[in-house]
């Protein structure tokens, strides 16, 4: 089951987050040969998705970071989304942490 955490993201500026994912004893889950993603969307039922950029930071500590640039940031609608983290490997696909975003409006531009 994913974790949920939700996010606070300032339009206009860099957003980075980094999450440790743990195997069914609470280890670190090696992620060696793992790929990952992230989306945001308005709604579960949105067709329309926004990606984070999605790396596997750390392999064997278990960590994926997901960021977004200041340019992206600034293109997003100040709104509330829903997102998800996923990783997959050879032989499973695993939702690691969910919840909502919430886009807080720039000023400053």
């Amino acid at each position: 089951m994913a974790q949920v955490y939700n996010l606070y993201i300032d339009q206009g500026t860099t957003f980075s987050t980094t999450l440790s994912v743990a195997d069914q004893y609470g280890e670190p889950k090696d992620l060696t040969e793992y790929t990952s993603a992230a989306q945001m969307r308005k709604s579960y039922y949105t067709n329309t998705a926004i990606n984070f950029n999605s790396e596997i930071s750390s392999p064997q500590d278990g960590e994926v970071t997901i960021y977004l640039s200041a340019e992206e940031t600034s293109a997003i609608k100040a709104v509330r989304y829903v997102y998800d983290v996923e990783v997959s490997g050879a032989d499973e696909t695993l939702r690691v942490l969910e919840g909502i975003v919430v886009i807080n409006p720039e000023v400053t531009k």
